[in-house]
Formats: C-alpha cells, structure tokens, sequence
C-alpha cells in the first residue's frame, strides 16, 4: 500500500551517479522528520510506463521536491536535461487543476546555482527558489526548513539531522558489508532500498524526530 497522501513527498531530481550523495542526504532528511519519499524508479513494474508511475506517484504526494540542478548541458554536444522540469510542471499542474486534496500540493524548487532557472524556465520567475551549490548539506537544510514551515514537521535542527545521517551510513554500510556485499556493491544499490533501510534504521533508532 502507498504512504498517505499528506506524508508523501515526491522527490523529483537526477537519478545518476554524481547526484546520488545530494539525493540520499534529501531522502535521509525526509524519512527522518516522518514522510516518505516517493520517486518514479520505486516501481519496477515494466508493465507500467514510467510516465504513468510519475503520474500515480504525483497525484499520491501532497508535497514535491524538484531539482533543477541539470537543466543545461556539460559540455558541447551534450544535451540538457529535461525531465525535471517536465515533471515539476505535471505537478503544478496537478495542484493548479486537480480538485479536493490536490488543490493544497505545496511544491519546493531547489537549484544549483541561483538564478540558474532564469536562463531556462523563466515563467517560474518569482517563485521561492533554493540553490545549494551541489552541496548536500545545503539541499537538506533547505528541505528541512520547507517540511517544517509548510508541513508541520517537528523542529529538529538540521545539525542534528546530517549527524544522525552519518549514523545512519555507518550502520548501513556494517550492515550491507555483514550480509557479503562489496564496497561497489553498496554504491550501486537502487536508491528505493537504501530508503527502506532508512525506515528500518529509523524504526531502531532512539534518535528519531518526535
């Protein structure tokens, strides 16, 4: 069964390597102030095209968070990435049009560098938008002051946060390496397990968010 609606929070961003530290530290953040964070690759179901699992997953969530970190290209000859801004717009939509509990979706919008958003998607002009510099520290306290004032999540300080995700890391890390898993092994676990270790360390944890 899928979370609540109002405990869901989709999180929309790069799924690649190079982001994975930024995106576990968010999920980390989420999972320990109570919600749960849904992303479209938690469904593995191939009968289901990704585009319907985002549209079910959007539609469950009462809060998104959306990346915007890779909406220009690299390098020459490289594409941007559209996909994040593609699906912050279903879910504005979904707020915008949708009706009953869609109507009160609250949206975080968190870049790279600030103002980056103004030279690709400048109708969002205007919005509260958060930069954190690829820094993974940044993108949680961002998301804990959102959770806080827009979700009434307890008012831990988000020191204590990174601290517990550490301690969370190191058990996960014992854990997985216990169990005959290689040092690769662990970095290429889909990000939907490492979250439900997350549950399951949070579940064992003294430290939780009251």
């Amino acid at each position: 069964m899928p979370p609540p609606f109002d405990r869901s929070v989709f999180i929309n961003c790069p799924f690649d390597e190079d982001f994975a530290p930024t995106l576990q530290a968010v999920a980390f953040c989420v999972v320990y102030l109570g919600f749960f964070p849904r992303f479209a690759p938690e469904n593995a179901d191939n009968a289901a095209g990704r585009l319907d699992r985002i549209f079910e997953i959007v539609r469950g969530s009462k809060f998104g968070i959306h990346d915007l970190s890779r909406c220009k290209a690299d390098a020459a000859g490289d594409f941007a990435r559209m996909n994040m801004p593609f699906e912050l717009g279903i879910d504005h939509a979904c707020r915008r049009f949708g009706a009953d509990e869609l109507t009160t979706k609250t949206i975080l919008i968190l870049e790279r560098e600030r103002f980056d958003y103004q030279k690709s998607l400048s109708d969002i002009s205007g919005w509260d938008i958060q930069s954190h510099g690829g820094d993974y520290a940044k993108a949680v306290r961002h998301v804990r002051s959102w959770l806080v004032n827009q979700a009434g999540a307890a008012a831990v300080g988000a020191a204590r946060i990174l601290g517990e995700y550490a301690a969370f890391q190191e058990w996960y890390w014992e854990r997985e390496l216990a169990a005959g898993s290689s040092q690769e092994d662990i970095t290429q676990y889909p990000t939907a397990e490492v979250v439900r270790a997350m549950h399951e360390w949070m579940a064992g944890a003294d430290g939780a968010a009251q």
